[in-house]
């Protein structure tokens, strides 16, 4: 990319920093003042670097993406920490979208996929899913400690209510996903790995849409789900995993612990290091990651998991 510039967007505004000659606009976040910001950009592709703000910026990394332009989206605290690491202290919106312009160029960051209007629409059902199996959870803690009668009838009612809208998010999920004839082959591919269900396919989908490009190490890094080594001198601790997509992680826990029963290679993968006197957590984990870097080389190669485990 010839120059990067940093977006700072708001629900009225976007707040635009050039590199290359260190001019600052603002535009309103509507259609008139994407036109003309795309207007004011030119036609030669340029990095725009921006943070995901749910649906404010759906609209600008559309229209910059179809113009040429490579849209970076990055992760608001990996933003934030960059600042922090060059001693800026400030915030504000000017500052930000300078800040999100140096980091492009510094880290040399690459443009990511546009998502498509039904991956939005899959993302923000997922987003919905998680969040309504929290209010389950928060719903049935308060029925184990609840006396009185009539708060008893409405946590009940409650808990049917959150079921019924669970379930229908999962059927329209299900539904987006089979429309489209690439979204279904990655599903099917998922699906049929022993230990994979429709709830853990559907998270991977939407927190990995890189699964089928990345090379083991990668995916597995990504996931969170890769030991680093942590050591100081003399001082030599214990690995840990940590970072990466934290909800997809969370997701994988099941399908890890299901596949320790019925998945025969993966099985074998928990039984080597359990009964080797690894932790329990440590096998485990161990297994997630056999289970992303599987899915990746699955998708990469459009073959189903039981056409070579039969």
């Amino acid at each position: 990319m010839n120059d990067t510039i940093g977006v700072d967007i708001s629900k009225a505004s976007l707040d635009v920093w050039r590199l290359s000659d260190r001019k600052h606009m603002r535009f309103s976040n509507d259609v008139s003042g994407l036109k003309a910001l795309c207007k004011w950009l030119g036609t030669v592709p340029i990095r725009i670097v921006y943070e995901a703000t749910g649906r404010f910026h759906r609209d600008l990394e559309a229209v910059l993406s179809k113009a040429g332009h490579g849209t970076v989206k990055v992760n608001p605290a990996r933003a934030r920490r960059f600042a922090q690491a060059t001693g800026k202290i400030a915030k504000t919106d000017r500052v930000d979208a300078q800040m999100l312009a140096h980091m492009g160029s510094t880290l040399a960051l690459d443009p990511t996929p546009v998502r498509s209007k039904d991956m939005h629409e899959i993302s923000e059902l997922h987003v919905a899913r998680v969040a309504l199996i929290k209010d389950r959870t928060a719903c049935r803690n308060r029925l184990d400690t609840a006396r009185n009668r009539m708060v008893i009838t409405q946590l009940k009612a409650r808990e049917r209510q959150i079921d019924k809208h669970i379930a229908q998010i999962d059927a329209e999920l299900i539904r987006l996903i089979k429309a489209d004839p690439e979204l279904a082959r990655r599903y099917e591919i998922l699906m049929s790995i022993r230990g994979i269900g429709p709830v853990a396919a559907t998270a991977m989908i939407v927190d990995m849409p890189e699964l089928g490009t990345m090379t083991p190490k990668e995916a597995g890094s990504l996931a969170g789900l890769a030991p680093v080594t942590r050591q100081s001198g003399n001082w030599k601790g214990k690995a840990r995993i940590f970072g990466g997509r934290s909800g997809l992680r969370t997701m994988l826990f099941m399908p890890a612990v299901i596949a320790t029963r019925y998945n025969a290679p993966l099985r074998k993968t928990y039984l080597a290091l359990y009964g080797g006197g690894k932790p329990w957590k440590v096998a485990i984990t161990a297994v997630m990651r056999k289970l992303i870097v599987l899915a990746n080389a699955l998708i990469r190669d459009d073959r189903k998991w039981t056409e070579i485990n039969p």
